[in-house]
């Protein structure tokens, strides 16, 4: 008599709908990966585009953060903690996935969000500047303001709550309920104490998203530019805005309550249009723009002159 193994299965519509559209991200983020890598080597030939491709590595990093917390959103749906990658790997137990929990809380809290964050504000900076060689210190600039959130929310993760008189929905990254087949299950918890963190990691960095936004718009003369600025800055305060307030809605429901799971949809989707939009205005176009410039101009002058050495002069 041949046993036949349980089929897996999607809990929930909210975790199906979670997946198509990490799915979508994950195929935007690869066709901005083209676009630079594309970008990059177009520039051993034509010289015309060494400008544009000054921070090809700031941007990279961007699309690297967004695809990692895209790939981390899928550790707290059950389905890919328990069969996951079924059946090549046994099945978690119960301790493993709670610890994969911990894991996601760190990681989406204190790492990836803040990063893509922190990279959109550098890449807002120095969009005006004309000293734009910042291949290594641009990473090392926005891995170093993401430390100071990161140790947050490994210790308020990680630390020992045992003798603290602290509430468990204050500091709880899981929930062990039953599913609808009678299977003990694991549910990732967003902790308050790391949401209140993150909270104040996203109320500074407002603040200086908003004064680099009116520095760039003060300064670029072209409207367009100002057009796609202000989609930016609409899309990224809308987006906490909308995440911070139902990060705090999460906590009045219980993790298997249909309403938590809608609440944890609406924090993805803000996140989702955050991360989109950032990809979209400062990756995928100005890269095409770039190209067709690019194009343009060897259409022009496909076989451009040498120019003496010269120096520039700007007053």
């Amino acid at each position: 008599m041949y046993l036949i193994p349980p089929v897996p299965y999607i809990n929930s519509a909210l975790d199906l709908a979670t997946i198509a559209l990490v799915s979508a991200l994950l195929i935007l983020s690869l066709l901005s990966f083209f676009l630079i890598f594309h970008l990059r080597l177009k520039c051993r030939t034509s010289h015309q585009l060494l400008h544009f491709n000054s921070l090809w590595t700031v941007r990279l990093l961007l699309v690297l953060f967004i695809s990692l917390w895209a790939v981390n959103e899928l550790l707290r749906i059950p389905f890919f903690r328990r069969r996951y990658p079924y059946p090549f790997l046994p099945s978690l137990s119960l301790s493993q996935q709670a610890d994969l929990c911990r894991l996601y809380v760190v990681l989406s809290l204190g790492l990836y969000e803040p990063g893509f964050l922190v990279t959109l504000l550098f890449l807002v900076n120095v969009s005006v500047n004309k000293n734009r060689k910042y291949n290594v210190w641009g990473v090392i600039i926005v891995f170093s303001f993401c430390l100071p959130i990161l140790f947050l929310q490994l210790f308020f993760t990680f630390s020992p709550w045992g003798d603290l008189p602290i509430p468990a929905f204050l500091r709880r990254s899981f929930a062990n309920v039953r599913d609808g087949y009678g299977n003990d299950a694991v549910l990732c918890v967003l902790p308050l104490v790391n949401t209140l963190a993150f909270c104040a990691f996203a109320i500074v960095y407002t603040l200086c998203f908003l004064l680099s936004c009116w520095r760039v718009v003060s300064l670029v003369i072209n409207k367009g530019l100002r057009v796609r600025i202000y989609a930016l800055a609409a899309a990224v305060l809308f987006s906490l805005l909308v995440e911070l307030l139902f990060l705090g809605i999460s906590v009045l429901f219980s993790p298997a309550d249909t309403l938590y799971g809608g609440a944890v949809l609406v924090v993805f989707l803000s996140v989702l249009c955050c991360a989109v939009m950032g990809e979209g205005i400062l990756v995928i176009w100005p890269i095409s723009e770039a190209i067709s410039a690019g194009d343009d101009f060897c259409r022009w002058n496909p076989i451009p002159e040498v120019p003496e050495k010269q120096e520039a002069v700007e007053g």
